[in-house]
Order: C-alpha cells, then sequence, then structure tokens
C-alpha cells in the first residue's frame, strides 16, 4: 500500500503567543519543572493522584490501570480536574493507551478494535477506511469523558519477527503501510479534538528485546532506518502530528555513547528528531520510572535530567511517588547547569501548546480538517 508522495511538513499548531506567553509567565520556576512530568498513580479514584497533583503540580496524567469504563473515566478526570482548580494547578493534560488489539484500557462504554496488524492486512481501501474509522471513534469517544491525548499510533515497523513487545501492535512489515495508515489514523483523530502520539520514535520494530525487561540494541545505521522505520515517523510529522514517543531503545550508529537509549539521547531527540525531521510538537519519553531498559541502568534522578537535558518535553512516569518526587527534585537541582533555562521555558511552551490545542487554556480546541476518508 503506497503511501504516496511525501506532503510538505505540517508544522503542528501552536497557541496564540498571548496565551502561552501569558501562562508560562504566571508560572514559578518549580511549576514549570512540574509542567514536564506526565505522571501515573495507583488506585481507582481521583483522592488516590491528590498528593502529586498538588505537590508536584505536573503537567498531566496518563492512567494505565486506574480506569476502565467510560463512567469510571469520565468521573476521575472531573474530579481531578477540580484537584487542579482548588489548588492552583494548570488544568491537567490526560494521556491513556487506547491503541487497539490487547492495548485498551478503556473497556467498559468503549468500542473494541482489532489489534493494528489485523487492521493492516485488510485490502487496501478496506484498511484505510478502518484507520479512519478508528481514529475518528476513538478520538470522540476519549473526549467525550475528559482525555485529551491517546498514546497512539504505534507507527513502528515490523521487521524482526522475535519482536513480541511491539508483535501485532505493527499495521505491517512495510514501511509504506505503517506510513499510510498511521497517517490516516492521526488526522482523523485529531479532528476530534484528541491528540495522537506516534511511537515509539525512532523504531521499535527492528527489536528483539522488550524494553519492559532490558535494553534493546539496534545496529542499524541512518541508511536502513530511513528506509524503514523513519519513513512512518516522517508521514507522521508531515500529518501535523502533535506528539512523538521516543523508546527506550539503543542505536549506536546514532548515538556515540554505548548504551544510552533514544529517550535520553540529544543526538536523537534534538538533532534526528527535531532538526533532521523537522518535528515542532510535543516529544514525550516512554515510562521512565518502571521499565527495566532504564531501572537497569540508570538512577530516577540521572534518568530525569538526561531526558529534559536530550529535549524531551514531557517525562511520563508511573511511579511510585517517592520516585517522581526525586525525579523532580533532580530537575530543579539541575536548572542553571545540565538544563539550562532556556531549554525549561522551551519545553514547558511545548507542553502549554498541546494543553491549549486541547482546550485547556480558555480557548476552543484546535480542530484540524478530518481526511476525507474520516466518517462524519
Amino acid at each position: 500500500m503506497p503511501a504516496g508522495s511525501p506532503a510538505a511538513v505540517a508544522p503542528s499548531p501552536s497557541a496564540p503567543a498571548s496565551t502561552v506567553d501569558a501562562a508560562l509567565q504566571r508560572l514559578s520556576r518549580d511549576q514549570k519543572i512540574g509542567q514536564l512530568f506526565l505522571l501515573g498513580f495507583t488506585g481507582t479514584s481521583a483522592s488516590d493522584a491528590a498528593r502529586i497533583v498538588t505537590e508536584l503540580q505536573p503537567g498531566g496524567i496518563v492512567f494505565i490501570t486506574n480506569v476502565t469504563s467510560a463512567a469510571a473515566a469520565r468521573q476521575m478526570t472531573t474530579a481531578l480536574q477540580e484537584v487542579a482548580r482548588a489548588n492552583g494547578v494548570l488544568p491537567l493534560l490526560f494521556a491513556i493507551d487506547q491503541e487497539g488489539g490487547e492495548v485498551q484500557r478503556l473497556r467498559v462504554g468503549f468500542t473494541q478494535f482489532p489489534a493494528n496488524w489485523t487492521t493492516g492486512h485488510l485490502a487496501a481501501p478496506d484498511a484505510l477506511a478502518a484507520v479512519c474509522q478508528q481514529g475518528t471513534t476513538q478520538g470522540r469517544q476519549l473526549a467525550q469523558v475528559g482525555i485529551q491525548m491517546n498514546l497512539a499510533p504505534v507507527v513502528d515497523v515490523l521487521q524482526n519477527p522475535a519482536n513480541t513487545v511491539i508483535g501485532d501492535r505493527s499495521y505491517s512489515a512495510d514501511p509504506e503501510t505503517v506510513a499510510t495508515l498511521g497517517r490516516a489514523y492521526i488526522q482523523a483523530q485529531q479532528a476530534t479534538g484528541t491528540l495522537a502520539v506516534a511511537k515509539h520514535f525512532p523504531g521499535h520494530g527492528n527489536t528483539a528485546q522488550d524494553s519492559h525487561q532490558t535494553l534493546p540494541v539496534v545496529a542499524d545505521d541512518l541508511a536502513r532506518l530511513e528506509a524503514n522505520d523513519l519513513v512512518p515517523f516522517r508521514a507522521a510529522i508531515a500529518a501535523g502530528v502533535r506528539g512523538i514517543m521516543v523508546a527506550h531503545v539503543s542505536y549506536p550508529h546514532l548515538d556515540p555513547v554505548a548504551g544510552r537509549p533514544a529517550s535520553l539521547s540529544p543526538p536523537i531527540i534534538t538533532d534526528l528528531l527535531r532538526q533532521q525531521l523537522g518535528f515542532n510538537g510535543l516529544v514525550l519519553t516512554d515510562e521512565l520510572g518502571g521499565m527495566g531498559a532504564i531501572t537497569a541502568n540508570y538512577t530516577p534522578e540521572q534518568a530525569a535530567v538526561d531526558a529534559v537535558a536530550a529535549g524531551a518535553d514531557l517525562l511520563t512516569v508511573a511511579g511510585p511517588p517517592a520516585s517522581q518526587e526525586r525525579m523532580f527534585a533532580a530537575v530543579q537541582a539541575a536548572i542553571g547547569t545540565t538544563i539550562s533555562e532556556a531549554q525549561l521555558d522551551a519545553a514547558v511552551r511545548q507542553v502549554l501548546n498541546a494543553k491549549d490545542q486541547a482546550g485547556l487554556l480558555g480557548n476552543p480546541p484546535v480542530l484540524p480538517p478530518a481526511p476525507a476518508c474520516a466518517p462524519t
């Protein structure tokens, strides 16, 4: 399924300068640092997250096992936004993994979709129609329960048959197919007002190890990546994807520091993603607090500081609270040395731009036009 001629890179929508500038200027340094964190928590009620919301004032909350139904999700997001409002915290950006197949956190009251691999192997017109329907439906359903960001689609190209962590989460082994379907999904979902996040940059499809357990190493050089893994990410950027999640995978041909994962790598985040690919949206890390690729090699403090210094805007940290607090304190201590004030402000601005696009800063949500294949 050819992806067609590459389109010009579509810049990610930004808030009016006055809106984001005003929000940024009102934040103290500690509040700015809080905006860099997308935090998870254990529990099924808003009171279980009240401490991290009030003390760390995070940019957002990621739901993992906290809610499984539409009613619970709506109750949770409403209550947590009230906790934030009552404590002078900026409105929270809520995120979840609602990919399809096995990775659908929300079940009751939500349409269930097959794994990407199943969709990707339909006849070309049927596959395109299916991903447009899925992106539209998931985007609308998430918006209805107050969740603004879906950590999807997976645009990894499945190149290694031993790869079980991606497996049927990938659309295809063909990069053009992944590019076409990923782009359509992004456009359909973002037309509903729900922000899309393409993952896992620069590609998790040629790994044999699971980054939840250990650090995968991919020996591909840039030329091979350009022919495979980067094709869908270029398409996602051209489609105006709001966020890109960076993988805990080491690419020694891209980064001279042995064993450094992409999520902590300046050559991969700043040089490759920002400068060479021209991405000007929100850069998220994969989960930093509990995945073995990070915890086996870095302290929480080092991982947090290195990620921000590398160019990440939003650090995904599932928990526990003590680890989240240590990460916050480490970033706090690094401002002015490892992390410059300009880096801090640039990252916070990306978070605020995403919040404004989602309608959290007082302006209406930014709704790009739906693709022709999307249902009305």
